[in-house]
């Protein structure tokens, strides 16, 4: 093994590991299914690999063994093995070399097991979805109200002005044509896509509709004002769902007289392109408008993963962890950015090195979740990274300024 191998493998087994180690705790704790923590990274973070899968390939033994060696160092509980990690090793499943592991394995591929979803396991639509609601103009929500024009659905999109109103079908529109130019689409569809969207500038609007997505401001004042709004307004029966990445669920339910059917349906952006959808519910949100919402999904093309209402969810809590646990190396001097964006894309294939992804991100927005989650969890080792405290305060916050971890002037 040459030194640069040597110390690619490093660097990957220290950032990486305690990423594996963070979604066997997830699974372990029932907070998500096995297949919904996987399909949450691939789908959400283009990952060639879901954690599971990965321990599975790279040896169950094998990280085990590099997990407690970080543990004896820094006696961090965030680097203890997983009790369900040291459990399976203990029975001798190691991953794909001995056919059982976290999946069960024939040679290379995986074969269905008890915990496999069957075709008769598909979510069915509970309620009736013909129109749908978005509240919000901006770039989520324009993209939002794509995804449902796209799937056939009626939508009634709710903004502040007229001149917002245009926004949406201005950007609706470049997107269909940016499509149209690529052989992807028709005329014909970019028409009928458009007349499907009306625009309104009262919630008033909203009264009829199946389901409203809310698509605003992370401000929880705001939105609660605003589910208050929407219970006022809608139908009885109407599903209100909640994009937000941070904040309680539960808060927005409580603000109405139907908490069983407030539900969250975290989109990534762009959501025309990106198919992930987190569906999140509250422990009064109904079987029935799950069950919904995770079908709608499915109908407009998207994977949806279901899981609970905490910071984080399922992407943005094994994630940001690990994007921070790559600043705190660096901070350690051994290893140049670009070399730790280098390993990671060489160990494990993923489609940014961590310093490419948090520029992508924003240094600000990751400070903001890195926050949230320790905030949640209270583990001392989810404090932010002081030089990611130090990019934010010295107004370095990645691309969209020009310069975050690297240089983009």
């Amino acid at each position: 093994m040459t030194d640069t191998s040597a110390t690619n493998e490093r660097i990957g087994a220290a950032l990486v590991h305690p990423y594996l180690n963070h979604a066997v705790r997830m699974y372990e704790t029932k907070y998500a299914s096995r297949a919904d923590i996987d399909a949450a990274m691939r789908f959400g973070c283009g990952y060639p690999a879901g954690p599971l899968t990965l321990l599975d390939q790279l040896g169950l033994d094998v990280v085990r063994e590099s997990l407690a060696a970080m543990y004896a160092e820094t006696g961090d509980h965030l680097h203890q093995p997983a009790d369900l990690l040291e459990s399976l090793v203990g029975q001798g499943h190691l991953g794909r070399a001995t056919g059982r592991g976290f999946y069960t394995w024939s040679g290379e591929e995986v074969v269905a097991d008890a915990e496999t979803p069957s075709a008769d396991d598909r979510p069915q639509l509970r309620h009736d979805i013909v129109s749908v609601g978005v509240v919000g103009t901006g770039t989520m929500a324009s993209g939002i109200v794509e995804v449902f024009a796209k799937a056939g659905y009626d939508v009634t999109y709710v903004g502040r002005s007229e001149e917002k109103l245009d926004g949406v079908v201005a950007t609706i529109t470049k997107s269909l044509d940016r499509a149209i130019s690529k052989g992807k689409s028709d005329e014909a569809t970019k028409t009928a896509v458009l007349g499907r969207l009306t625009g309104a500038t009262t919630r008033e609007a909203l009264a009829d509709v199946d389901l409203v997505v809310e698509a605003i401001a992370e401000d929880l004042a705001i939105k609660t004002e605003l589910f208050a709004d929407l219970d006022r307004i809608c139908r009885p029966g109407a599903i209100l769902a909640t994009t937000t990445s941070s904040l309680p669920i539960a808060s927005c339910a409580s603000a109405t007289s139907r908490p069983e059917a407030v539900i969250g349906m975290h989109f990534f952006n762009p959501a025309p392109v990106m198919k992930l959808v987190e569906v999140v519910t509250t422990e009064q949100t109904s079987t029935e408008v799950d069950e919904t919402v995770r079908a709608l999904c499915a109908k407009t093309g998207k994977v949806a993963v279901s899981c609970g209402d905490r910071a984080g969810f399922i992407v943005n809590a094994l994630l940001f962890p690990y994007l921070n646990d790559a600043v705190t190396l660096s901070e350690q001097g051994e290893h140049a950015l670009v070399e730790i964006d280098a390993a990671i894309k060489e160990q494990v294939e993923l489609p940014m090195g961590p310093f490419e992804l948090l520029d992508v991100v924003g240094n600000d927005v990751s400070l903001a979740i890195q926050k949230e989650l320790l905030a949640e969890f209270g583990e001392p080792g989810f404090t932010p990274a002081a030089s990611l405290e130090r990019a934010v305060a010295e107004g370095r916050l990645g691309r969209k300024t020009g310069q975050g971890f690297h240089d983009y002037r």
